[in-house]
């Protein structure tokens, strides 16, 4: 019986990575900066690290944590750690003290390793977090610091061989921690191979794949990895964005895909080099994170021609619930725009009502999903695991309908719903709109106190360089596609909204600007 289990057992990333270095040793695998790695170099580096790990004593399970910008050596020591079978933890760079320090300690880490540009951050850690037990930098020379590359230099390369089982939780991804402590999302081996799986099998990624890559790999963009490496592309580093330097990067690399969040196609698209730029090479531009205005999403389909890909996920269920094709993006005979897709495969998905039952078509319910891309739970709440994952469903949290065509679309997220007059106001629906006016690069709804309607609707607009707009007609346009009871009750303009760490719109900072004090649970 046990023989027959391990013929039927299967599922490792660690797998696609060996297999992948093996079949393309000479090709160019990482740009980072001015340097280069083959393939037959990644490999060789991958198992110093390895090495290196094994000396140290660390074991299967054993957690290690980076702190790092995009750089190549940052999939190296998450490869190791994937077929080792320990545990890979990256913090992100715009994170908070108290939110490193939290993470690194509830993790229960043993080992640390950060670049040069963390080296305060490095120290302040070591001092708060004394349970780890081997602390190193990325980088040599830098004082008091101890280089983990030399140290891995004094090893010859391990083999190559994956000991990782497909459930061991490999991954513990933290959630952004802006609805209070993040929480450790446990991912498997199983799921970490599912979702390269799924990439490569839903998306038409280019022949010639060299993915330009701005965004932290460390996190969401760090799924393309993989499915890169195994059609034997090559993956183009960049440390931070700047949309001057992403354009000339593009051209000079000629990059035919790229992965972005809906800010930086912003910036991009309102960049005047966008105008000289030739996109031509371009044929994925993958997109996610957040939801991107339809029409910020046209402007995008003129600038970079029919290649756009979104992608919608969470961290629970990492990046692949649903998403929406190039050929979906134009779509004439279908309004898509406004969509997050249909579901990926080998992804089941259904709206259920507050009693997990199904919901009418076209009705409003919790989006939930089924699949083996699911996290194993919350890294030391079995309580919140158990609540999320009831009755056989993971349960997103975000509110959703489905067209008659197949088409889910969401509305927001469940605990985001403004609840005014006793009416339900989904503020995606009223961003959408605001969004849609010329002048507006960017809009965040959410609820605030009233002492008549429970909860207003408030708008917070960035306004595009050189544009302007008034609040009245703003409200009329909304008023005009959504009805009174969605108007915003007033609208603040600003110069830019308040970014998350991932990107995102920081609607708890713009809402406790009106909710201190207030019996509201900020989420």
């Amino acid at each position: 019986m046990v023989a027959e289990e391990r013929v039927y057992t299967g599922g490792s990333i660690g797998d696609l990575i060996v297999q992948a270095l093996a079949r393309h040793p000479d090709r160019i695998a990482i740009i980072d900066d001015q340097k280069q790695l083959t393939y037959r170099q990644l490999a060789r580096r991958i198992g110093q690290a390895m090495s290196a790990f094994t000396a140290l004593g660390l074991k299967r399970g054993d957690g290690v944590v980076q702190l790092a910008g995009n750089r190549g050596d940052v999939f190296v020591v998450m490869a190791a750690v994937y077929l080792l079978g320990l545990r890979s933890i990256s913090l992100h760079g715009m994170g908070g003290l108290d939110d490193h320090a939290y993470i690194v300690q509830d993790s229960d880490a043993s080992f640390f390793v950060a670049d040069k540009g963390y080296t305060q951050r490095l120290d302040e850690l070591r001092t708060r977090c004394p349970a780890i037990l081997h602390w190193y930098s990325h980088e040599a020379g830098i004082p008091g610091q101890t280089c983990f590359w030399e140290f891995a230099e004094q090893f010859e390369p391990m083999a190559l061989r994956v000991s990782a089982r497909p459930d061991d939780v490999i991954r513990l991804a933290y959630t952004g921690g802006t609805t209070g402590k993040s929480k450790g999302v446990m991912l498997t081996n199983r799921s970490m191979w599912m979702q390269a799986l799924m990439l490569m099998g839903a998306r038409p990624l280019p022949g010639e794949l060299r993915l330009l890559c701005p965004t932290p790999i460390s996190h969401g963009a760090g799924a393309m990895l993989v499915p890169t490496l195994w059609r034997g592309g090559t993956i183009i580093l960049q440390r931070g964005f700047d949309p001057e330097r992403y354009l000339a990067a593009l051209e000079l690399h000629k990059a035919t895909a790229t992965f972005l969040v809906p800010t930086m196609i912003y910036s991009i698209l309102d960049h005047p080099g966008a105008a000289t730029t030739d996109f031509s090479s371009l044929e994925m531009v993958s997109y996610g994170a957040s939801p991107m205005s339809p029409t910020r999403l046209k402007e995008a389909l003129r600038v970079f021609g029919p290649v756009l890909v979104q992608s919608y996920g969470q961290t629970e269920c990492p990046s692949n619930i649903l998403f929406l094709s190039q050929e979906d993006h134009v779509r004439r005979d279908v309004d898509t725009l406004g969509s997050a897709g249909m579901p990926y495969p080998g992804v089941t998905v259904a709206l259920l009502d507050e009693n997990d039952t199904p919901v009418e078509q076209g009705a409003v319910g919790e989006l939930c999903v089924r699949s083996p891309l699911v996290m194993e739970g919350y890294w030391k709440l079995p309580e919140l695991t158990a609540q999320v994952m009831r009755n056989g469903w993971l349960h997103t949290g975000d509110m959703a309908y489905r067209d008659e065509h197949g088409y889910y679309f969401l509305v927001d997220r469940k605990k985001d719903m403004i609840i005014s007059g006793g009416f339900n106001v989904y503020p995606q629906e009223i961003e959408n709109v605001l969004g849609a006016h010329e002048a507006v690069a960017a809009a965040a709804v959410f609820g605030v106190p009233d002492g008549k309607w429970g909860e207003a609707v408030k708008a917070v607009v960035a306004l595009r360089p050189g544009m302007s707009v008034g609040e009245d007609e703003l409200k009329a346009a909304v008023r005009s596609a959504k009805g009174p009871v969605n108007t915003p009750k007033s609208i603040d303009f600003v110069d830019a909204l308040p970014l998350t760490a991932l990107g995102k719109p920081d609607k708890n900072r713009l809402r406790k600007q009106y909710w201190s004090g207030q019996d509201r649970r900020i989420n």
